[in-house]
């Protein structure tokens, strides 16, 4: 199963191909169409969002999908709003659930739902929905239910913007600060990179970074100051990488682009451990996430990037991983 809110795009095209080519030509995939009226605030874009049901048909079935289930409110909800509901806990009240109140209950609700009406032996859901994805993960391992979980990567338009329904309603002004977005993960991840290549040269040489200080310090005495500065690099590898620098690297592309016209109106820039989305320590080792959340105009965009500091943690789940 895809569960979808409609306005199908190239990332939902891209859930529904690995659900196929997961079960083969034989295999049943069912896509969700439904528009849960539960996971959106008060002010938020419930009548605003796009419904288009007949271009989703198209894409769903053109994708692999064998059936697309597309039930009303009444039907899901029949007698009106649910007076049980799946609560999310700790994790559900953390970045989006912070800025969006209830939205996680509604969602684990709906999702509980779904998962029991289709009854499928794999659910597929995108990485984007960083935060989604673990908590539907804990709550199919906490309630027992009898599905796989299957991540599937974010899928990013050539410009780098991770794809949304909600990208349809930027102007092009917008679009273009919109880009910050995914710039600041991209530079998040490009100085955790260039950290760790500094911080395996140190560990690559025969006393670490005890060596590289006392060459940076002989090639300073010999006049050799670009040489004595990289050696200073890699001898300082380890404390200058880790979270902070991913973070700083980050939040400089964000506060230029709060400057922009139209600006960026941040929310949140978050790198947290994907077991529970809390924020990770400067010492962190293993997987974690970096997310961003953002306004720009009237909307609201969300994006992630995985990372990983140092040997990866057997214990820390990966994104793509299946529960």
């Amino acid at each position: 199963m895809v569960m979808t809110m409609g306005a199908l795009h190239e990332g939902h095209a891209t859930l529904i191909r690995a659900a196929r080519a997961r079960v083969g030509a034989d295999g049943f995939v069912v896509v969700t169409v439904f528009v849960n009226p539960l996971q959106f605030g008060a002010g938020e874009d419930l009548d605003r969002y796009p419904r288009t049901l007949d271009a989703d048909l198209e894409l769903a079935l053109g994708a692999g999908a064998s059936v697309v289930f597309a039930p009303s409110v009444d039907e899901v909800y029949p007698g009106g709003e649910p007076q049980v509901r799946i609560t999310a806990g700790p994790m559900g009240e953390r970045l989006e659930g912070a800025s969006r109140p209830g939205h996680f209950d509604g969602m684990l609700t709906v999702v509980a739902k779904l998962l029991h009406l289709t009854a499928p032996d794999l659910a597929f859901f995108g990485q984007k929905d960083a935060q989604q994805l673990a908590l539907i993960r804990r709550m199919v391992r906490d309630l027992n239910f009898p599905v796989e979980v299957v991540g599937v990567e974010t899928v990013r338009e050539e410009d780098g913007l991770a794809l949304s329904s909600r990208n349809r309603y930027l102007s092009a002004g917008e679009r273009r600060t919109a880009l910050a977005l995914s710039r600041a993960l991209f530079a998040g991840r490009e100085r955790l990179a260039a950290q760790e290549a500094l911080r395996a040269r140190a560990d690559a040489l025969p006393n670490g970074r005890d060596r590289a200080e006392n060459r940076a310090e002989a090639l300073s005495r010999l006049g050799e100051a670009r040489a004595a500065a990289d050696a200073h690099a890699v001898a300082q590898a380890a404390e200058c990488a880790g979270p902070g620098a991913v973070r700083a690297a980050a939040r400089a592309v964000l506060d230029e682009a709060a400057k922009a016209a139209p600006p960026l109106t941040l929310d949140y820039l978050a790198l947290v451990d994907p077991a529970d989305f809390t924020e990770v320590a400067d010492d962190h080792a293993g997987q974690a996430v970096l997310a961003v959340a953002a306004r720009v105009g009237s909307t609201r965009l969300i994006d992630n990037i995985p990372l990983s500091f140092g040997p990866p943690s057997p214990e820390s789940p990966t994104l793509g991983a299946a529960t």
